[in-house]
């Protein structure tokens, strides 16, 4: 059987680092995914939760902030939980084995504003215009 996930979003929260008793490094955070087709000429999004352990953990948390851009490779397990209420509850998170840095948000005020020179020429060069 495979249960494989790949997926890139943006971070919905800052990440929070804690530490299990066993010392073991944790850190789980919200991902929102957003879909590849429009329904009401919007995008809709996916919101998922996800878990890093260990080495992971420590990069997402060092790395990582809200609204930063991330793909997360890893695999997607039921977790079951007795809420406050006494109810059995199940919820899918993400488990993450390894985390990406994603594209970075375009800052437009950033933009290439560099200054032509005044005697600015474009070379000349030797290869021959292909039609386009």
């Amino acid at each position: 059987m495979l249960n494989s996930v790949i997926m890139t979003g943006r971070m919905v929260a800052d990440p929070e680092l804690r530490t299990t008793q066993s010392d073991i490094k944790v850190t789980s955070f919200r991902m929102a995914v957003t879909r590849n087709y429009k329904v009401n000429d919007e995008y809709p999004s996916d919101f998922f939760t996800v878990v890093a352990w260990r080495n992971t953990a420590e990069f997402v948390a060092k790395h990582f902030k809200k609204g930063d851009s991330l793909t997360v490779q890893g695999r997607a397990e039921v977790r079951k939980y007795t809420d406050k209420d006494g109810n059995n509850r199940e919820t899918v998170e993400i488990i993450a084995d390894s985390v990406y840095f994603g594209e970075k948000k375009r800052d437009t005020s950033e933009q290439n504003t560099a200054p032509v020179p005044d005697d600015f020429e474009p070379i000349e060069d030797e290869f021959p215009d292909f039609p386009g």
